[in-house]
């Protein structure tokens, strides 16, 4: 037998008042008696009814709901940026939609589809390290609903932004390793499709050019985030002939997997090999030693991008602004390097 699901039509039928007063109420209207609302709401509550948010997307022309489109859920980094947000958006009366690419730009095309779809009022979307071409994204501006970049950003979109000070993260990283005596700096960084990748191999690069340090490129290794080219990179590093006295890596789980690969050579750490890693991932203080890293204002960068799209979905589309937020960030030193 189907399951009968409440409608506005029952509320109605139950309260003896019409349709329109009920559909009202329930979306907030100021022109309902409280005590109406009151009935209606708890009624609805009672008889377990779900709007139809589609349907009543077609009617006001707003969802009341955003968009989130992250790379992965491996870590707690995106997690905590979505948390932020999240709080953000509720305060402001709005349900979010959350989705991953798992790192594929077919499925964050894919994603995209579902949030138009949905008929999102806006999104915010953190790219995938295989991103290149951004059609999928420019859709939203084409359509009139405003979309914000974070983390990973689309350089060649002028739309607010949301990033962390990587260059000077990466910077005073490596001017703490240099500072411990370090002289052989290796660098995993991440692919060069990522803005936050170029950044820090930049940051990284004039640190060493600073004090006086030569930029070895055979130091230097670019690779597509996963942890098996990570434990392959570092013991390439680590049978060189002239083997890396500091490890610099792009995020804290390449750091970590840097660390479990040293450890299993029999080699110490910081004193054999120091390693600092990126992002302050629960994991780099639970580990021995703790991990040296470059913190970042996680939860904050989720609740900026979330106020900068609900500012643009305020405005006249004739008035939309490029801003970029730039977030500090924090170095912890702890006994990795």
């Amino acid at each position: 037998m189907k399951r009968h699901q409440t409608t506005i039509i029952d509320i109605a039928r139950e309260l003896n008042i019409s349709k329109s007063t009920v559909s009202r109420a329930l979306t907030g209207h100021p022109n309902v008696n409280p005590e109406t609302r009151k009935a209606v709401l708890a009624l609805a509550d009672r008889m377990d009814y779900q709007r139809n948010m589609l349907a009543l997307s077609l009617v006001t022309s707003r969802s009341n709901t955003l968009g989130i489109i992250v790379p992965e859920f491996l870590t707690s980094f995106f997690p905590q940026i979505v948390i932020g947000a999240q709080e953000v958006a509720s305060k402001a009366g709005y349900n979010v939609i959350v989705s991953q690419s798992n790192e594929s730009y077919e499925t964050e095309v894919a994603n995209a589809k579902v949030m138009l779809a949905n008929r999102v009022d806006g999104v915010m979307v953190s790219v995938s390290k295989e991103s290149r071409n951004f059609e999928h994204f420019k859709i939203f501006q084409r359509k009139g609903i405003p979309i914000v970049f974070f983390n990973r950003v689309c350089d060649e979109m002028q739309v607010p932004k949301v990033v962390v000070d990587d260059y000077d993260g990466a910077f005073r990283a490596v001017e703490h390793l240099i500072g411990t005596g370090k002289r052989r700096i290796a660098h995993l960084a991440g692919p060069d499709s990522l803005s936050i990748s170029r950044k820090r191999l930049q940051g990284y690069r004039d640190a060493l050019l600073k004090h006086g340090l030569p930029i070895r490129e055979e130091l230097i290794i670019p690779y597509d985030l996963s942890t098996e080219k990570a434990r392959i990179y570092v013991k390439h590093l680590l049978d060189l002939p002239e083997p890396p006295d500091a490890l610099f890596s792009i995020n804290d789980p390449t750091a970590i997997e840097a660390m479990q690969v040293i450890k299993a050579r029999g080699l110490g750490i910081p004193q054999d090999i120091a390693v600092v890693g990126f992002s302050n991932d629960y994991a780099s203080a639970l580990i021995e030693p703790g991990l040296t890293t470059v913190a970042q204002p996680v939860r904050e960068m989720g609740k900026t991008a979330a106020r900068l799209l609900l500012d643009q979905m305020d405005r006249e589309v004739s008035d939309w602004k490029a801003i970029i937020r730039t977030l500090k960030t924090e170095l912890i030193i702890r006994g990795s390097g």
